[in-house]
């Protein structure tokens, strides 16, 4: 895929909440994990990371892209380095985005096309939304 292209991804959070967004190709999965945080209403605030284990151990993922390789604390790859078309390199790929470790947030992020730039679009964009996005910090009951 050229510079000239973007990516089409389905982010599920669970079975019933997805968002389509659509992203230029070259962008960094840094650009992708913020496009995925903002479009569900989360705040950008914790570290994050793009396993190929859908199931199981993500950890032990043959493949996996980390901001902690950002910070030389991983054996990861970079996720600040690599383009989406690197690590999505066909319509199909599927990779798990976790997002804040102490939490768990599990996306699973598909790459459902690939398509070219149009002019006057601003990407990234969301292009379909289904289901609310649950609250990332639910209100704590007071303990008063």
């Amino acid at each position: 895929m050229t510079d000239a292209g973007t990516h089409v991804f389905r982010v599920s959070l669970g079975s019933k909440v997805y968002r389509d967004v659509e992203i230029a190709s070259s962008n960094k999965l840094y650009d992708l994990a913020k496009t995925i945080v903002r479009v569900f209403d989360f705040d950008f605030d914790h570290a994050f990371g793009f396993y190929s284990n859908l199931k199981g151990n993500i950890y032990a993922s043959p493949i996996k892209y980390e901001l902690f390789a950002d910070m030389g604390e991983s054996d990861a790859r970079s996720v600040k380095r690599t383009r989406i078309s690197e690590a999505f390199p066909s319509a199909g790929r599927e990779m798990m985005f976790l997002f804040d470790y102490g939490d768990g947030w599990e996306f699973r992020v598909k790459t459902t096309g690939l398509g070219k730039k149009e002019r006057g679009v601003t990407y990234p964009r969301l292009l379909k939304s289904l289901g609310d996005a649950p609250e990332q910090y639910p209100m704590a009951e007071d303990d008063d």
